[in-house]
C-alpha cells in the first residue's frame, strides 16, 4: 500500500504502541515531534486515510472517544 510520510510514521507509531491507548496529543507530540497549539483533529484526518488505505484492516486502529486512539489487533 503507498502511504504518506506521515501516514507511515503514524501506523509505525501505533504498532511500537500496539494496545495502549493513545491522546491526540501523545500522538502529535511523538509522531509531529512538537507540541501542537491548535486543533488535534488534524491526528483524526490522517488516521481516516490511513484507515482507507489500509483496507479491512483498518480496523484495528480503534477509537477512544474523547481520548484518541489504540491499535489492537484481535487474536
Amino acid at each position: 500500500m503507498e502511504l504518506s510520510y506521515k501516514e507511515f510514521e503514524l501506523l509505525v507509531y501505533f504498532l511500537e504502541n500496539q494496545g495502549i491507548a493513545l491522546s491526540r496529543e501523545k500522538i502529535l507530540n511523538s509522531v509531529w515531534n512538537y507540541d501542537y497549539f491548535g486543533d488535534a483533529r488534524t491526528i483524526d484526518t490522517h488516521v481516516k486515510k490511513l484507515r482507507s488505505k489500509m483496507g479491512s484492516k483498518g480496523e484495528y486502529i480503534k477509537t477512544i472517544w474523547g481520548m484518541g486512539y489504540k491499535f489492537e489487533v484481535d487474536s
